[in-house]
């Protein structure tokens, strides 16, 4: 076990798997329904302000986010969204879940190699039901010590899951695709945070770069992972 690391947290959407270009793929066909009554810039600003707003009450995932376009098809209309618009919302959003998990290059070697010598935790965030089947399905789930589906990632969240383990958050590192929920939300909770982009991200999870934290990483792919942690180790 590393002397100066001990736990190494994973996140699970986009970082293990392909996630984001779903929703995407979804928000464009969302578009192409309502484009008589409003262009797509306009139909995608309204959308994500629905999600913002729709936090607090739905939480994350693709739930919420289905609720989300159906209350933007009732605005954008002011209430005239046709029910045949609604059902096929309702059944992209049902797509959505059905979707077979696709892993992200690497995802099986990263974990495999660094729960060899460390302790090996999956923290992500979102809908319960939808969350523990793509980790069924991704065949990840028996590599991890544990398993955490959280509603928020906030530093908080995170010093109380490592405080679980060996050496707590000092000795902790979270590794995700999202700057703002896996990189400084650690970081600001005494974690290593280490960043491996995706390449869509979500506006919600955007935030600076903290460059200049010497506890902040940033790997090209999780194929870098296991050098890294040797490093910090």
């Amino acid at each position: 076990m590393g002397q100066n690391l001990n736990t190494i947290g994973f996140d699970a959407d986009d970082t293990l798997w392909h996630n984001e270009r779903f929703f995407q793929l979804t928000q464009a066909y969302f578009t192409d329904l309502l484009a008589d009554h409003a262009d797509r810039d306009h139909l995608l600003e309204r959308l994500l302000e629905a999600e913002k707003r729709n936090i607090r009450h739905y939480g994350y995932g693709i739930k919420g986010f289905t609720l989300s376009m159906i209350e933007t098809a009732i605005e954008v209309t002011e209430d005239r969204v046709p029910a045949s618009v609604v059902r096929q919302l309702i059944e992209a959003g049902q797509e959505m879940l059905a979707h077979p998990i696709e892993l992200l290059p690497f995802a099986r070697d990263a974990i495999e190699s660094v729960a060899a010598t460390h302790q090996v935790v999956l923290i992500t965030k979102g809908d319960l039901i939808d969350q523990e089947r793509k980790l069924a399905q991704s065949g990840l789930g028996e590599l991890f010590d544990g398993v955490e589906i959280v509603s928020e990632k906030r530093p908080q969240t995170y010093r109380q899951i490592f405080d679980q383990y060996k050496g707590g958050p000092a000795a902790a590192m979270m590794v995700g695709n999202s700057m703002r929920s896996d990189v400084v939300a650690p970081i600001q909770a005494g974690c290593w945070g280490v960043y491996v982009p995706h390449g869509l991200v979500w506006e919600v999870e955007k935030a600076e770069k903290p460059s200049d934290n010497p506890r902040f990483h940033e790997l090209q792919n999780l194929g870098q992972l296991a050098e890294l942690v040797h490093e910090l180790s």
